[in-house]
């Protein structure tokens, strides 16, 4: 088992830098990246502190590395979120991927329903129209998107999707980090 490499993802999905880590662990980035190259173990001590910061029991942690990885999600493991006020639906195609650095979900907007704005992030967004047309706001510009076509954009600036369409619109839109 490569326990560097294990303590390394998991501070990566925690979002903290080695420095941070370090920090709350009160070890130095220069151990911290031994640790997560494997060119130095530490202590038991030293390891339950670092698992403590990371949100992780011991049992989870090496349990971890005999779960088969879920490669296929069934209808059963959507949850869903219907915001009647603004005309939408959202279903999230794999559960938990908030926590994930996709987060891919089924978006239905009613004729003239939005999605929620959102702020400028660091995040990267995707999305596939499949049925009706969608106006993508970002920052001052506006675009448009039909059947059949695909958007893509940084999501640098406040930006928002709404439904043009005379009738439902429906997509996947895929998005990096925090954004949903």
């Amino acid at each position: 088992m490569r326990i560097g490499k294990k303590i390394k993802n998991l501070r990566l999905k925690k979002g903290l830098t080695q420095e941070e880590l370090g920090e709350r662990t009160d070890l130095s980035k220069g151990y911290i990246s031994q640790l997560e190259r494997d060119l130095s173990s530490p202590s038991i001590e030293t390891f339950f502190s670092i698992l403590e910061v990371l949100g992780c029991t011991p049992k989870q942690f090496f349990d971890e590395e005999e779960r088969e990885q879920k490669v296929v999600y069934r209808e059963e493991d959507q949850t869903e979120y219907i915001d009647e006020e603004k005309g939408y639906e959202i279903k999230w195609l794999v559960p938990e991927s908030n926590e994930m650095e996709m987060e891919p979900i089924y978006l239905t907007l009613e004729e003239k329903g939005e999605f929620k704005q959102f702020e400028p992030s660091l995040s990267e967004t995707f999305a596939y129209v499949l049925k009706g047309k969608i106006m993508i706001t970002l920052g001052k510009q506006t675009y448009y998107a039909v059947s059949g076509e695909s958007i893509y954009f940084q999501a640098s600036e406040q930006h928002q999707i709404s439904n043009v369409h005379n009738g439902r619109t429906e997509l996947i839109l895929i998005a990096t980090d925090s954004y949903l």
